[in-house]
């Protein structure tokens, strides 16, 4: 192995999103459905972090991570405020989430797969747009030929919504952290996936400045 590639590379910065994307992406997974605690990505360093145990009855009802090389900022949020006619929603400053749909049991998070945007959805947490891309295994024997959220089973959608609307909550207590806007089909998911694209670009010049 040559010394300039012997290290990890950062699973944010250091992994390309692929070259035919966002017809087809790489995701990097941090938590699977046998995660009892919430694994996040470390900022700085690029290791897999422990966010928090999930205290109450919360499991993640598909793979979970973000797309490399994205990120969740005005122009990616300017899609949220056109759908509700505003203009005072910004971006949530992370990079764009995925779910994704596979028959497998995949054991473990820290990993990168392949797969196929087929939609979305439109979420806001304390006022700011966090999406969630929903996307195919590519090749998976199951969910691998849907092109599109409207061909999945409708209960499969109505979880996803439901777990990404209280995995917030604290039992007991009225106020909602995630609001649930509409979803969306492969189309409008790969726009969104090319804005936050673009919000990244403009994320690392402005750090570089």
């Amino acid at each position: 192995m040559k010394p300039d590639t012997a290290h990890k590379a950062h699973p944010w910065h250091g992994i390309s999103l692929g070259p035919d994307a966002p017809e087809e992406i790489t995701a990097f997974i941090e938590i699977v459905p046998t995660d009892t605690v919430k694994y996040e990505v470390d900022k700085e360093s690029g290791y897999l972090s422990l966010d928090r145990p999930q205290k109450f009855s919360n499991i993640v009802p598909s793979l979970y991570g973000f797309l490399p090389r994205t990120y969740c900022g005005p122009k990616m949020a300017e899609m949220t405020n056109l759908a509700l006619a505003r203009y005072d929603i910004d971006g949530d400053g992370d990079p764009l989430d995925i779910c994704v749909l596979t028959e497998k049991d995949v054991t473990h998070g820290d990993i990168i797969v392949k797969a196929h945007p087929i939609g979305g959805l439109r979420l806001l947490d304390h006022n700011q747009a966090d999406d969630k891309i929903i996307a195919v295994l590519k090749n998976d024997a199951v969910y691998g030929n849907y092109t599109d959220i409207d061909q999945l089973p409708k209960d499969i959608v109505r979880r996803l919504m439901h777990y990404f609307t209280t995995y917030k909550d604290i039992p007991g207590e009225n106020t909602k952290r995630m609001v649930f806007i509409s979803t969306y089909g492969a189309t409008e998911a790969k726009e969104v996936i090319r804005r936050s694209q673009e919000d990244y670009k403009d994320y690392i010049a402005a750090l570089k400045d």
